[in-house]
């Protein structure tokens, strides 16, 4: 990985970083604890032509505009490559529109289309891009590769054929400001999960197109400049695009009013270990939802554990199945643990819920009745048991 530390990319030192990091935002995109920030990454390719991939969130409009100013050291932009039209990279449009109001935006069609709805006319003129089309630099040459629904429809992808990179938009981002020191995987996996991880099929079409070429360089919208080891995050994004569990260990999740599910839910995982088997435990009322999703697809196996409510889950726990489910959750074993007093019906709507995804294997309900017994106990063990099968 390379961080801000150096804003060259190349060894050429004609493409520059000119992003951002942003320690503002407590919740990215209003839902995704981001405790070290968020990079919104830009760079700048200096060649017989000059352009620009990618502006920045509003918040930081002028310090990227003057980061640009700075790195054109007099020049000006021939180019603004838009490769994606989410707000957080295209908010300064059109502010870089109004300075540069000659550069040619080259975008998709699709993305064109957006633009007018986010900004209304502007003044610069418009390069058109498809799947295959190319820009000549001058040294660098861009070749463009459209990647829809990675994550939203109009998203396209540039490689520079002289350097081996690829501009990757989302593709490869992680949570995570450029500032801030830390393992690139877990931020990394939260990130695809949460924002691309309905859009699997996509994504791996994404990654069999960049499978022709000859990448040395990943340079996301979010997050670090990847260049080195580059199979161990390409062969992540496979895992990950695929819906395959990317390592052994189960993932409990659980919702507790007063305390006796989760204690089943611990004797669960207590079991598990003893067995020599990762078990991690999540609080979903008080965690960080998105880091139980994540770790949801990360582990080959579920456990959902949740008291009745109202004859249904508990709220938490709805909104903890609904995230799996409207992200392509499959090919897991899954346990589940029900608490009720009377008429015990979590376990059903858990099952119910989870139905509507692929390759789901259910294993025998736990039912507790009010705390855990001797029975209790005896049913946890042989749902261990099974797990461990």
């Amino acid at each position: 990985m390379t961080n801000k530390k150096s804003n060259a990319v190349n060894t050429q030192n004609d493409i520059l970083y000119i992003g951002v990091n942003d320690h503002l935002t407590d919740l990215f995109e209003g839902q995704y604890s981001v405790p070290n920030g968020m990079s919104y990454n830009s760079y700048l390719i200096l060649d017989e032509k000059t352009a620009v991939t990618d502006t920045v969130d509003a918040r930081f409009g002028g310090q990227w505009l003057d980061n640009l100013e700075t790195a054109l050291a007099g020049r000006l932009p021939d180019y603004l490559i838009v490769h994606h039209m989410e707000p957080d990279h295209s908010a300064s449009i059109a502010d870089f529109c109004k300075k540069y109001p000659n550069a040619v935006i080259a975008a998709t069609a699709k993305a064109f289309t957006m633009m007018d709805a986010f900004f209304g006319p502007l003044p610069n003129p418009r390069l058109t891009v498809k799947d295959g089309s190319v820009l000549p630099l001058g040294r660098h040459e861009l070749s463009f590769i459209t990647a829809p629904m990675v994550h939203w429809p109009e998203v396209a992808v540039s490689y520079d054929r002289t350097d081996g990179i690829l501009f990757s938009a989302d593709a490869f981002g992680k949570f995570g400001a450029l500032d801030v020191d830390e393992p690139w995987d877990d931020e990394a996996r939260r990130y695809y999960i949460g924002i691309v991880g309905k859009y699997g099929a996509p994504a791996a079409a994404l990654l069999k197109k960049a499978a022709a070429l000859d990448i040395r360089t990943i340079c996301p919208l979010h997050g670090p400049v990847l260049k080195e080891n580059l199979a161990h995050y390409i062969n992540l994004y496979a895992t990950w695009s695929s819906y395959t569990p990317e390592e052994s260990g189960v993932a409990v999740c659980v919702a507790s009013v007063y305390g006796h599910t989760a204690r089943a839910a611990e004797a669960l995982a207590d079991a598990l270990r003893k067995s020599g088997t990762k078990a991690v435990v999540y609080d979903i009322a008080r965690c960080d939802m998105s880091a139980a999703v994540a770790d949801a697809f990360r582990f080959d196996r579920l456990v959902l554990t949740s008291p009745t409510y109202n004859g249904d889950v508990f709220p938490c726990m709805h909104a903890f199945l609904h995230a799996l489910v409207s992200r392509g959750f499959r090919n897991r074993r899954v346990g589940l643990i029900e608490n009720g007093s009377w008429a015990p019906m979590a376990a059903k709507v858990m099952q119910q819920t989870l139905s509507a995804c692929d390759s789901i294997e259910f294993l025998p309900a736990v039912t507790v009745r009010s705390a855990m017994n001797d029975q209790s106990v005896k049913d946890i063990n042989a749902l261990a048991q099974e797990l461990l099968k």
